[in-house]
């Protein structure tokens, strides 16, 4: 998995690229705690991720509860249709804010 972080005037972008697995979701985990302290929204670029266990399901949903706490807000872009299916059938689709472009993003 790779990540590239852009920061924003309003906002924390995050792409992610590849599989986020039981391996690689403890990367995304440590790029993104140090996020929580400078940013009251971050943007989770999804569309180049094809494969997410729930290993990253469940840190999605950390850096919801972070964003959560401080009033902020968390974005996810470019869920392709199976990850958004297994976020539907699990109840993390609710949680999140969903968009298909980054251009939907509005802030």
């Amino acid at each position: 998995m790779k990540t590239e972080i852009s920061r924003q005037p309003t906002h924390v972008l995050v792409a992610c690229e590849g599989h986020i697995d039981g391996k690689t979701a403890p990367e995304l985990q440590a790029t993104l705690a140090p996020l929580f302290g400078e940013a009251s929204a971050i943007v989770l670029d999804l569309s180049k991720v094809d494969y997410m266990s729930s290993a990253g399901l469940r840190v999605l949903l950390l850096v919801h509860r972070q964003l959560v706490a401080k009033k902020g807000r968390t974005v996810l872009v470019g869920l392709s249709e199976s990850l958004t299916e297994t976020m539907r059938i699990t109840g993390f689709l609710q949680f999140f804010e969903t968009q298909p472009t980054l251009a939907a993003v509005k802030f």
